[in-house]
């Protein structure tokens, strides 16, 4: 089984090759009645403390699904875009894969499929190499998005900014995340729709596990959020922490968001993000190394562990270490409408 993450392309000019990141996680099922499969189950019901009803419910045996499985590690890949194989390397010893393809003009044409709002993509196939050195049957289902070397892009925390989780409760948290349908922030896919009417293109930075990648993206596809691509967690059932602390670290999602601004030397980018965890701190040490590039920080502020007073008091503060106007805290997505940024011309 190959799971692709929905990804980018970036290209140095105009008449010069694409480069598409294709990337995913190659996993075999664990059989039914597996010791393995028997003690993943159990972890999950005794963190979530679910009765036989919610355990046997619809929505839980389909996330609990998304973990129940067995990395590959060491597995070649090759992908398969616009008729040519590429070779896409190794599976690692969590199972992921990631290569970077150089697409002439005239391939990129012919995989490209418009979305309408949601811009060009590359769609592309993935083949799992056997034993003999024979690829396996073909699995669709890749994507890569074509993004313009400037303009403007949102990279978007997705839990408590634009789905509603409640990170700060730990057993909310954990049944948001398992025994409960995802839920959109209100407005705010009319919001992000807007943006992207405006030529925004969109990066989500989450927290949430790799292993819900597919469930994401159909969520963000349901409540009409933008397509852009995933970056998530690596998480497995058996880390000392699980699911307790779905919250990456600060320093590894701030790495992530400075890796797509690298990428994109040229574009301006607007944070959007949470009071609930570090978005703020975060995103205020990316704009203090690469200011230049940073158009805006937006925080919705949430009820956490700390009072109302208390959140907002350290989001002043961080507001006073960058220059004025640059961070804009909001409570209801209708105020984001008319949003100035940072150094356009017109209100956002």
């Amino acid at each position: 089984m190959i799971a692709f993450f929905p990804t980018y392309a970036t290209r140095e000019s105009a008449e010069g090759p694409w480069r598409a990141a294709v990337a995913g996680m190659v996993t075999r099922p664990l059989p039914l009645r597996s010791r393995r499969r028997t003690m993943a189950l159990a972890v999950l019901r005794r963190l979530l403390d679910l009765d036989a009803e919610q355990a046997g419910s619809e929505v839980f045996q389909r996330r609990a699904e998304a973990f129940l499985f067995q990395r590959v590690v060491g597995q070649p890949v090759r992908v398969s875009v616009a008729g040519r194989v590429y070779d896409a390397g190794q599976t690692d010893r969590t199972g992921h894969f990631h290569a970077v393809l150089d697409l002439d003009e005239a391939q990129v044409r012919e995989a490209t499929s418009n979305l309408g709002a949601d811009g060009r993509w590359i769609t592309y196939e993935g083949l799992a190499v056997d034993g003999d050195d024979h690829d396996a049957s073909p699995t669709p289902g890749g994507r890569v998005h074509l993004v313009d070397g400037t303009g403007l892009s949102v990279i978007s925390d997705i839990d408590d900014t634009v789905k509603e989780t409640n990170v700060a409760n730990r057993r909310e948290l954990l049944a948001n995340t398992f025994i409960r349908e995802f839920r959109a922030v209100p407005g705010m896919a009319d919001v992000y729709r807007a943006w992207q009417a405006r030529g925004t293109t969109f990066h989500y930075v989450s927290a949430s596990p790799w292993q819900l990648a597919e469930c994401l993206e159909g969520f963000l596809g349901d409540v009409g959020l933008p397509a852009g691509s995933l970056h998530l967690k690596l998480f497995r059932l058996k880390d000392s922490t699980p699911l307790g602390r779905l919250p990456s670290r600060k320093r590894s999602k701030r790495r992530t968001i400075e890796r797509i601004m690298e990428e994109f030397p040229d574009r301006r980018f607007l944070l959007v993000g949470d009071s609930g965890e570090r978005d703020p701190e975060v995103y205020a040490a990316v704009a203090k190394r690469r200011g230049d590039q940073v158009a805006g920080i937006v925080i919705r502020q949430v009820d956490g562990k700390a009072s109302r007073e208390k959140i907002r008091s350290r989001l002043d503060r961080l507001a006073r270490r960058l220059p004025p106007g640059r961070l804009t805290v909001f409570n209801a997505a209708e105020e984001l409408q008319g949003l100035p940024v940072h150094g356009l011309s017109k209100a956002f």
